[in-house]
């Protein structure tokens, strides 16, 4: 229904044709002004024929009063256009030259002494010029229309009178070319609108697209989180801390630059959370990982090696640096206070250290050494810093 025409052929929906009108309005006001233009033209054009019909009596210094009235008219209003295009669609300056022109003309066929096929002719070219040439609103094209159709006949009938069958005719004729001008008036106007719907429609379901599509983006970049990050620590999960740490493992062995493994568990974890409950191991988890990451640079990277334990690199970081580091890192865990715990007890980690070696084609070789210290650092009492190579390989612990 939006869409649908009525017998102006304007849209139902008042929003939409005010809409049309508005995208109309400079194209309406540059095509007004010519129009207003080529009226003057003609208005002055006449007066050169009358002279020549009339020479300088004084019915033709009548119509050359009238015509250069008319003419400037038509002037004025299309100066006014050309400031104020906004003005072509407001019913009253259209509507005020309307009737200085149609009054012209018909005030011109009664001082003209020219034949009624001459005077016929400017009617019919006037009324086409009402539906084809001047953007007006059809309600008021049919309302001049009907003016000039009365006034020739009110001339015809006073001052001009014709026989019956030619003012029949004159009458046929006028008739004819306003079927005529309305017709393809409304054509014109229909195919103008229905244009402009479907432009609406395609912005609309382009909008709605656009919409979509950041729905969809959107929703990929929260299914691309997920997949990443660990939900309840808020860090890199363990197969996106692993994906980070490869390409970190390829660059090290491919510019021989150092990178550190450290493994992190959090010391009597099992017991803290079978005798507080999972609410407090949560906290915790979710405490040390954010202290954790606190600590490092922002090139290193963390993630949930699974249960207690994380695990971090560190990029271009040499033993002593990665000791560094642990070592701030556990001293700023054992300063953690929460509420919830004895005051007694009190959370620290143990930190297992390892560097991948120049030969190494796999990043776990360094994992199982860091692994390794860290289990060292468990057995010599917790809450310490283990590095690779200060403690027994577990590999030969089972031998």
């Amino acid at each position: 229904m939006g869409a649908s025409l009525d017998w102006r052929d304007e849209f139902h929906d008042s929003a939409l044709e005010a809409l049309f009108r508005r995208s109309m309005q400079l194209q309406d006001a540059e095509q007004l002004r010519r129009a207003l233009w080529i009226v003057a033209g003609i208005f002055l054009l006449f007066c050169a024929a009358d002279y020549l019909l009339l020479g300088g009596s004084t019915p033709f210094l009548a119509l050359v009063l009238v015509r250069t009235f008319v003419a400037l008219c038509c002037l004025a209003l299309a100066h006014f256009i050309g400031r104020h295009p906004a003005q072509a669609h407001r019913p009253w300056p259209l509507n005020l030259v309307y009737s200085a022109t149609l009054s012209g003309l018909l005030i011109s066929l009664l001082l003209h002494p020219g034949s009624i096929g001459l005077h016929l002719s400017s009617l019919v070219v006037a009324s086409l010029t009402l539906y084809l040439l001047v953007p007006n609103r059809l309600p008021w094209i049919l309302t001049w229309n009907g003016y000039l159709a009365a006034g020739f006949l009110l001339i015809t009938l006073a001052w001009k009178p014709l026989t019956p069958g030619m003012l029949l005719s004159s009458l046929l004729i006028l008739g004819f070319a306003n079927l005529m001008g309305w017709l393809t008036f409304s054509r014109l106007n229909r195919l103008q609108r229905r244009q402009f719907a479907l432009l609406v429609e395609e912005r609309n379901v382009n909008r709605q697209l656009q919409q979509e599509i950041e729905e969809r983006q959107l929703l990929e970049a929260q299914l691309r989180h997920m997949a990443s990050v660990d939900p309840l620590t808020g860090i890199a999960n363990r197969r996106h801390f692993f994906e980070q740490a490869e390409r970190e493992f390829r660059r090290a062995q491919r510019e021989g630059i150092p990178l550190a493994i450290c493994m992190v568990d959090i010391d009597l974890f099992k017991t803290l959370n079978d005798h507080h409950g999972h609410a407090v191991g949560d906290l915790v988890l979710t405490t040390v990982a954010a202290c954790c990451a606190s600590v490092l640079r922002e090139t290193d990277l963390i993630g949930r090696y699974g249960g207690e334990e994380f695990v971090i690199a560190l990029p271009r970081a040499d033993l002593a640096t990665a000791t560094f580091i642990a070592e701030r890192l556990r001293h700023k865990v054992t300063s953690l206070r929460l509420p919830m715990l004895d005051p007694g007890q009190r959370l620290s980690v143990t930190v297992g250290i390892s560097q991948v070696e120049p030969d190494e084609t796999k990043l776990e070789l360094a994992l199982q050494r860091a692994d390794d210290a860290l289990y060292a650092g468990k057995s010599r009492g917790r809450n310490c810093v283990v590095v690779a190579g200060d403690a027994p390989s577990s590999l030969a612990a089972g031998a």
